[in-house]
């Protein structure tokens, strides 16, 4: 075996060769996927490295620790690598690394920066895929310099993270080897991360995540990225989030180093990308999600206007078994609010953690708040209840492990670290990204029917090509309906809930008790919108025929019809009589502020396009997000 090859000649039958990331970049090239070139310093060179320099059986006795104990765990690193840095390389296994950067300047015509990457033969298999765990050097440049990175990436795979992850996934050292990736430089002005499916739920959206400069903030987590959204079988963009973007990284123009800068003022809180760049690289992860068969994790970046794919792995994260609780307490002080990162509910005690050195804070149970999580910090990861970090996104560290752990995350809040003190009890909802005051009663999550079927018998939910939704009437048949494993409501009837009441909309409007009627609304299509979270819930606006309100107290003057059924109701009403209405839509505005983000808007009997480009400025008159809240038609025949 060659001690080097080219990138595209290699594919993804070659993760032994190569690695998973090499394979990966391999395959993409060769189905014509915009990728940079380069080559890979096999898995088989390195092996023959520390073969030949005699440092093999060294190596591994000093890496049988236990990897619980911190001090153990760094002396090994530090053995480790030690012994990679000073041993003697192979002339020939050096002048290999060296001759094929050349030859790879020769094919550019210039003498190129590139990054040296790290992948480990077991790094990115579909079973196992924790981010971060060896390192990469960017913008490296000259035979000697990407000589040195190589060198220090074989060092890598026994760093303390490296050695505790292998332990924990039952690999043996000695059975992992490490392929280095040399390849050409982007320097993006714009990169990120993307998921080819919904990386919790597997539905059929592209999450694309991005920021300014290189991709390493977004990974990192050191920076909270926009994020988009984009609908595979519409091709439509569905929600678009800006952030803040406080730091870039980037090559500096003068030093050739990768350095961190701060983002210039005017671009802190511009949009990164188009839409039509967003459309774009939607295109791409679908490609690839087809062509690997599975949902991908997707590097990206753009120079100059033209988009590259970086890297592409499994997502290893979607449906992991475990169905996420649902904070159900409205009264529950909201501390923070941020990314859900990792569905699922957790109460614990805080623990600040600064750095790995202070793990051992972290007891089982506990809430894990830190700037960002890194990957040396796993091992108090998995003990702790849930995490809570000021930056990051859908892609970065602390999101992908939480999810890989079924550990309850929110990411990006921008102040855990400053607002939450040390011994504090909170309550962290993954799912809706909120933080709340102390402990927050949570529902009894609904079973799922493999769970509630008896004798032994499991029921799965069927496949089917189209969405099957349930209709619902009364909040308190919400967990029936979800047990059903339904893709979410389709209707749920609130006029239902307002004639359980007893009085009219307008009873509460002339007395004064307009925040009794909306905290009424809100209480009900809670408990349905928290049953069925993250799956969407559709709330049809009220839709009561007259003679049902002329039953009820407050309803003295509704006017008597021929056929009420075909009469003053829905967005008739709603247009004339509008202030009920904008107490419906200040509910749904509640809710969403509360984090329950799958609730939608339904308007009943439109007729007209006119109509409902009213009922939307009224909701704008209220201060309804509409680029966030999902608004729809119930189309009626005859109406």
């Amino acid at each position: 075996m060659d001690a080097v090859v080219w990138l595209e000649e290699v594919g993804k039958n070659d993760l032994s060769v190569v690695g998973g990331k090499g394979a990966s970049l391999g395959e993409m090239i060769n189905i014509g996927v915009p990728v940079p070139g380069g080559f890979a310093v096999t898995a088989q060179a390195f092996r023959d490295f520390i073969n030949r320099a005699g440092i093999s059986k060294k190596l591994f006795e000093a890496l049988k620790v236990d990897v619980n104990q911190e001090t153990e765990l760094h002396r090994a690193e530090k053995t480790a690598k030690k012994l990679i840095m000073e041993a003697k390389v192979p002339e020939d296994i050096e002048k290999a690394i060296k001759s094929r950067y050349e030859e790879m300047c020769k094919r550019e015509g210039e003498q190129v920066f590139v990054a040296v990457r790290s992948s480990a033969t077991a790094e990115d298999l579909p079973d196992a895929s924790f981010a971060g765990q060896q390192e990469t050097y960017l913008n490296t440049r000259g035979a000697e310099d990407v000589f040195n990175a190589v060198r220090k990436c074989w060092a890598s795979l026994y760093g303390a993270r490296a050695i505790f992850y292998r332990v924990e996934q039952g690999f043996e050292h000695d059975k992992v080897n490490l392929s280095a990736i040399v390849q050409k430089m982007v320097d993006s002005e714009k990169s990120g991360v993307m998921f080819s499916s919904q990386p919790s739920t597997g539905e059929a959206l592209v999450v694309i995540e991005g920021a300014w400069g290189l991709g390493e903030s977004v990974v990192s987590g050191s920076v909270s990225p926009d994020n988009f959204v984009v609908d595979r079988k519409t091709k439509n963009i569905v929600s678009k989030y800006i952030a803040t973007k406080e730091i870039m990284i980037i090559r500096d123009p003068k030093t050739q180093k990768t350095v961190t800068i701060n983002v210039p003022a005017e671009k802190k809180d511009a949009v990164v990308l188009t839409d039509s760049e967003a459309i774009e690289l939607a295109k791409y992860a679908e490609i690839l999600e087809k062509h690997y068969g599975i949902p991908q994790d997707i590097e990206w970046g753009v120079e100059k206007n033209k988009i590259y794919i970086l890297q592409s792995r499994p997502i290893t994260t979607i449906n992991n078994g475990k169905k996420a609780d649902a904070a159900t307490e409205e009264s529950g002080k909201i501390l923070l609010r941020g990314l859900g990162a990792a569905p699922g509910v957790a109460t614990g005690i805080v623990r600040l953690i600064a750095s790995g050195r202070e793990l051992d804070k972290v007891k089982t149970g506990d809430i894990m708040v830190t700037k960002m999580t890194m990957p040396d910090m796993v091992p108090g990861m998995k003990r702790a209840g849930a995490i809570v970090t000021d930056e990051g996104g859908m892609a970065c560290h602390a999101a992908i492990v939480s999810r890989e752990l079924g550990c309850p995350a929110v990411v990006g809040t921008k102040k855990a670290t400053s607002l939450l003190k040390d011994g504090m009890e909170i309550t962290v909802d993954g799912g809706k990204g909120i933080v709340y005051e102390g402990r927050v009663a949570l529902a009894a999550p609904a079973k799922p029917a493999s769970a509630a079927s008896g004798g032994g018998v499991v029921f799965t939910k069927p496949i089917t090509a189209t969405e099957i939704k349930v209709n619902v009437s009364e909040p308190d048949r919400a967990a029936a309906a979800a047990d059903t494993m339904a893709d979410g409501v389709g209707l749920l009837r609130i006029e239902h809930m307002i004639l359980g009441l007893g009085k009219t909309p307008n009873w509460y409007i002339k007395n004064g008790k307009t925040e009794e009627y909306i905290n009424e609304l809100v209480k009900g299509i809670k408990i349905v919108a928290d049953a069925f979270y993250p799956k969407p819930v559709w709330v049809r606006t009220l839709d009561a025929p007259t003679d049902e309100f002329r039953a009820m107290e407050g309803g003295e003057g509704e006017p008597h019809e021929h056929n009420p059924m075909l009469g003053w109701r829905g967005i008739r009403r709603d247009l004339t009589e509008t202030e009920h209405f904008r107490l419906e839509i200040r509910a749904f505005k509640k809710l969403h502020e509360m984090g329950l983000s799958n609730v939608g808007i339904m308007l009943p009997m439109v007729q007209h396009v006119r109509e409902f480009q009213k009922a939307k400025a009224i909701m704008v008159e209220e201060n309804l997000d509409l680029e966030r809240i999902d608004v729809g038609i119930m189309v009626e025949t005859p109406v």
